[in-house]
């Protein structure tokens, strides 16, 4: 297998190159320079109790007066016109588009980043998938459409077939009314063929092995493309990356980024004799930390600091129990008086009763 699919595999690298190329094909647009400039306006001055915005001239219409120019005004400019001068595209350093492409070829390999980008590969039976060259030879689609199912990848492309949708928003009326997943990516060394015979299948794209570019790799900026290569294309690898270790014979002085840990099994690395000979032992008896008490609200707590505090609070408790039972004594005191009272106007109705009785016989 290629060195190159042993590059390591950086998403970071991957996602700020994918983005940045994303802004090479933009195209420049702006509103008009004097788009909100075109009347006859100036401001009014301070003294008239109106803000100084400037206002249409003239009279006898309703937009006299009215004013103009301001990106808060009807009819006015926008705030910040967009210029063509914008800096659309982005320089991108030549070392950093390699790494990004090795860390997709290398992610392109890996079978479960390549079903976890959405792609039907179950039925594949070797990740990365390489054909006989005769395949370059192809010049029917009839023909590549067996060849896909030979190999097992057609599921892909009926995948992509199927996901053709119509696109929400406005951008169904700017010439992109659908979308569409992408399929499987088809890598060649000679064009004999091939490109007019797969261009036609949905979502099936191609690509010269000598011209690999990272918006097919990693559509999205998401690693795991599904990659068919030709075997010419998969031979001619080593030359066009070369290895750790092996310049490059086509890019000069280029070789490929090594990882900084040549084995990335972190658990087989902590569970290995070497390492577990030289840690300590683990700590089994577990060390639980004194939850900290407020003296304040805590009783206990307040008495271990200052043992004075239980004095303090058996004087107050038993200055309030002196203070009810002396306010009991006032109320029962009150309440014996005012029986008391009730009692005497009781029987002095009862007699002014009886006399005002005898008088009337």
């Amino acid at each position: 297998m290629p060195d190159v699919f042993t590059a390591p595999i950086r998403p970071d690298i991957v996602g700020f190159v994918h983005t940045n190329m994303r802004k090479n094909s933009r195209q420049a647009y702006a509103v008009k320079d004097m788009a909100g400039h075109g009347h006859s306006a100036h401001s009014w001055g301070t003294g008239r109790a109106v803000s100084r915005i400037p206002r249409v001239s003239g009279g006898g219409t309703s937009r006299a007066g009215q004013a103009a120019f301001g990106n808060m005004c009807r009819k006015g400019r926008m705030f910040a016109p967009t210029k063509t001068w914008r800096k659309w595209h982005r320089k991108i350093n030549t070392n950093q588009k390699r790494y990004a492409v090795a860390s997709a070829l290398a992610a392109s390999a890996l079978p479960s980043l390549v079903l976890a980008r959405g792609h039907r590969v179950e039925n594949v039976p070797e990740v990365p998938c390489v054909v006989s060259n005769d395949t370059e030879s192809i010049e029917k689609t009839k023909a590549a459409v067996k060849a896909l199912e030979a190999i097992g990848a057609y599921a892909d492309v009926e995948k992509a077939k199927n996901s053709k949708k119509l696109r929400r928003g406005k951008g169904k009326m700017r010439d992109r009314r659908h979308t569409q997943r992408r399929g499987p990516l088809i890598v060649y060394a000679n064009d004999n063929g091939i490109t007019q015979s797969f261009r036609n299948l949905p979502g099936v794209e191609l690509a010269h092995v000598e011209s690999l570019n990272l918006l097919q790799l990693a559509p999205g900026g998401h690693m795991g493309r599904f990659i068919i290569w030709t075997q010419g294309a998969f031979e001619a690898l080593n030359d066009i990356y070369g290895s750790t270790t092996r310049t490059s014979l086509q890019k000069t002085g280029y070789k490929l980024p090594r990882a900084q840990m040549s084995n990335s099994d972190l658990t087989r690395i902590i569970n290995s004799d070497e390492i577990q000979s030289k840690v300590r032992p683990a700590q089994t008896r577990v060390m639980r930390a004194r939850r900290k008490k407020n003296p304040l609200k805590n009783l206990g707590v307040k008495v271990r600091l200052n043992p004075y505090a239980m004095t303090i609070r058996r004087t107050e408790l038993l200055a309030q129990e002196r203070r009810a039972s002396k306010r009991d004594e006032l109320v029962n005191a009150k309440r014996a008086k005012n029986a008391a009272s009730r009692k005497a106007h009781k029987s002095k109705a009862s007699n002014f009763a009886r006399i005002v009785a005898e008088d009337t016989n």
